[in-house]
């Protein structure tokens, strides 16, 4: 297998890691992907594509914080699905930094019936740092069959 082909299949597998985490609730999985100086951005709406609303509502990668943030989101609600597809993945020509785009659609429902609901299209960057697959950035979901 060449350099380009393993680096394809390491970020099919991270991908599919971060899968399962979701799927199992499993707070701990989703720190494994992440770089420490991972941000993610996340617009108002999948509707919102323009970059000048979206928010910071994490800011740099803490786990502590993160395992905290997202074991409240376990606590509190079910999963109802989580359907996601890769849709390309790229890797830069020294195979050093890769992207994945995925539609999602992840649905969670609380105790009182409310639900939060992901569906569109996400980005998900990647540098490789000392041989292992790192996420270092993470658009929101955005609904890209709205017209902007």
């Amino acid at each position: 297998m060449d350099r380009m082909d393993e680096a394809y299949r390491q970020i099919e597998e991270i991908v599919g890691r971060e899968t399962r985490a979701w799927d199992t609730q499993d707070a701990d999985l989703l720190l494994t992907l992440f770089h420490p100086d991972m941000v993610w951005p996340w617009p108002p709406t999948a509707a919102d594509h323009d970059p000048l609303t979206w928010v910071l509502e994490l800011g740099r990668f803490d786990a502590q914080r993160w395992r905290a943030g997202w074991q409240a989101l376990f606590d509190t609600h079910a999963l109802v699905h989580n359907r996601r597809a890769i849709r390309r993945i790229a890797i830069s020509n020294e195979g050093d930094g890769a992207l994945a785009v995925v539609d999602i659609d992840t649905l969670w429902r609380d105790g009182a019936g409310r639900e939060q609901h992901w569906c569109g299209r996400v980005c998900k960057v990647y540098a490789n740092v000392g041989g292992e697959w790192k996420m270092t950035m993470h658009t929101g979901v955005l609904d890209y069959s709205i017209s902007a």
